[in-house]
């Protein structure tokens, strides 16, 4: 009989340090300056012992800090028996092999930070795929510097990511391996083509959900299309896209729409994730409108937004309609009296996915913006457009209709293809 045994992972135990650029005011809090790195650890499951933070003009070259600065984070290390640190900007390969060998434990940085989470929490083939690849560039760039700090404890946290086995081998092999990762993204990116184009020519209006990390769109998603999608308050708890149905009756009609939800932004979100996840993102392109979702009890969610709008300039959405939805706000005091909007979109309001406070009217301003994105017209349909009928009644929102000697005379809410099918037959 086989015995099973069961291993306590160790919890890593870490100090947070980084540079507050240009900078000179000793007073500013470094927990503060380090909160959204520290819940980055959090989710990645380390334990924080302290921080640091050198305010510079720049960073070093060499080792990232000052001298000083590092001998100071060393004395911290050994106060507190770390068994790691991690820097909440990327380091070069240079600045990673000084940090190592002056401080003579765990280097890790921002980007393996990120790049560990998405590892853990990537489910599906493609979100898997991406990752790697995403890993293996990284690696690629840092051979040097991470020569020392991996072969201690595997790299990244505890002993996920590339792990011991990628010292072995060299550039020329990781090269190898992203070609053939590249080529199987592909075919999965092929796959997910021709879902999309299915959709597309349904006809079937598509809304996605944007937002910051942990701003609740998985919770709105559940809420609105009972989707079952995973929903933790922890940043990058979904990573996979999900879409789903959403059925609703507004005052003359039953609708469908779908529903999309993607991966969350954050600040200074690596390079390399961007350009891993770009097929994943670009199903925010083929989006009728956008929903971005904001967690208004957060204080930075100013910042937030401001992180979200550039991600979607840099992906070219900025086209598209965007209702912002100020999530949270059973968090908030006196949330009623509270202003909350957003100059760049076309509609704000406030909502609580949780409770549910709001969310039937957000379905309600969806299909505002929705049919305004439509012209209504009057045609004469001839007898002999019966196929053309039926595309009508499928796609398309008919206020009335009389049948005629010469035809069907139509009122309707038409898309911008439908319009241009119908443009001889209006009257």
């Amino acid at each position: 009989m086989t015995k099973t045994y069961e291993t306590e992972t160790t919890k890593e135990k870490v100090i947070l340090f980084c540079v507050n650029k240009g900078s000179t005011a000793d007073s500013e809090d470094p927990q503060e300056l380090l909160a959204e790195l520290e819940e980055l650890a959090d989710t990645a499951d380390c334990e924080v012992l302290g921080y640091l933070v050198q305010n510079l003009d720049r960073f070093h070259p060499k080792h990232y800090l000052g001298k000083g600065k590092v001998e100071e984070l060393k004395e911290l290390v050994e106060q507190t028996n770390a068994t790691g640190v991690i820097c909440d900007d990327e380091l070069s390969s240079v600045q990673m092999k000084h940090l190592s060998d002056m401080l003579d434990i765990k280097v890790m940085d921002r980007t393996l930070l990120i790049l560990d989470i998405f590892a853990a929490h990537a489910k599906s083939a493609e979100g898997k795929v991406q990752v790697e690849i995403a890993q293996l560039k990284y690696n690629a760039s840092h051979l040097i510097g991470l020569g020392v700090s991996l072969s201690r404890l595997g790299g990244g946290i505890g002993t996920r990511g590339p792990g011991e086995k990628k010292l072995e081998i060299d550039r020329r092999v990781i090269r190898d391996r992203i070609t053939e990762l590249e080529k199987e993204l592909k075919a999965i990116e092929s796959h997910r083509h021709t879902v999309r184009k299915n959709r597309i020519n349904n006809k079937c209006p598509i809304v996605s959900l944007v937002g910051y990390t942990n701003a609740g769109k998985s919770t709105l998603m559940n809420v609105l299309t009972k989707a079952g999608v995973l929903a933790e308050n922890k940043l990058f708890a979904t990573l996979d896209t999900t879409t789903r149905k959403l059925e609703y009756t507004d005052n003359t009609s039953k609708e469908n729409l779908l529903i999309t939800d993607t991966v969350g932004f954050i600040k200074k979100l690596p390079h390399s994730i961007v350009k891993a996840f770009r097929s994943t993102l670009e199903e925010l392109t083929y989006a009728d409108i956008l929903i971005h979702v904001v967690d208004a009890s957060s204080d930075g969610f100013s910042t937030q937004m401001e992180v979200v709008y550039e991600t979607l300039e840099d992906l070219s959405c900025m086209d598209k309609p965007v209702i912002t939805v100020f999530n949270k706000v059973d968090r908030l005091e006196n949330s009623t009296d509270m202003i909350l909007s957003d100059g760049r979109a076309n509609q704000s309001i406030k909502i609580s996915a949780k409770t549910g406070e709001n969310v039937s009217r957000l379905v309600e301003i969806i299909d505002e913006v929705l049919k305004s994105m439509k012209k209504e017209v009057t045609f004469l349909l001839p007898h002999s457009e019966g196929g053309l009928l039926n595309m009508l009644y499928d796609q398309s929102r008919i206020s009335s209709k009389e049948y005629v000697a010469e035809g069907v005379l139509i009122t309707a809410s038409l898309n911008e293809e439908m319009h241009k099918r119908v443009e001889k037959y209006i009257v």
